[in-house]
């Protein structure tokens, strides 16, 4: 065996892999929605990468690649099994609550900021995988539609309507609560005993 080679090989997914990694934790945190998971599919992605990294064609898109494990690895940890929430016994006070930045926020357009946060990240969390992938790529991690397409291994139209349809069942899953939270709704002609 090479000793030179094996070491510029590592050297090379080293450089490329390094830079991804916040991103990958990111996105396996939305997936599994769990962090010690998250952490647990990023170590077995970057071990899967690694060994494979000779299949890799170097001038390629490593990005869509090392994506593509990450998301194999979740799928295939996940086969057969049902996926549940869990609500931890435990939390961090400062975990997840945003910090006013702005002397002028009242204690009402916080809550109202927070509560609309939680009602987005709920909305999320509750779509199909499928979706939820779909919408991460795009919006959180700002990949092309030929990145997502190269990553989850589907046509390019196929991207583009599982990122609609996660889009509109957002947007109905959120219509409610914003509705909801605007006040009761009069509807013209109706004076109501006025």
């Amino acid at each position: 065996m090479d000793l030179s080679g094996a070491t510029l090989q590592l050297d090379s997914f080293e450089e490329l892999a390094t830079p991804l990694f916040d991103q990958l934790y990111n996105f396996a945190h939305w997936l599994t929605q769990n962090r010690e998971e998250a952490e647990d599919l990023v170590q077995e992605t970057y071990v899967k990468a690694l060994k494979g990294f000779s299949s890799f064609q170097l001038g390629t898109n490593f990005r869509a690649w090392i994506y593509r494990i990450l998301r194999n690895t979740f799928l295939t940890s996940r086969k057969g099994l049902k996926v549940t929430m869990t609500v931890p016994l435990y939390f961090d006070e400062d975990e997840d609550i945003p910090e006013a930045t702005i002397e002028r926020d009242t204690p009402e357009t916080i809550l109202f900021a927070r509560s609309s946060q939680e009602s987005l990240q709920k909305a999320i969390d509750e779509l199909p995988v499928h979706f939820r992938e779909i919408l991460l790529l795009c919006e959180v991690e700002e990949m092309s539609y030929q990145e997502i397409s190269e990553t989850l291994s589907v046509p390019i139209g196929t991207v583009m309507s599982r990122l609609s349809r996660a889009r509109q069942t957002l947007r109905n899953q959120l219509q409610p609560h914003s509705q909801q939270q605007a006040g009761p709704r009069i509807d013209r002609g109706t004076n109501y005993g006025l």
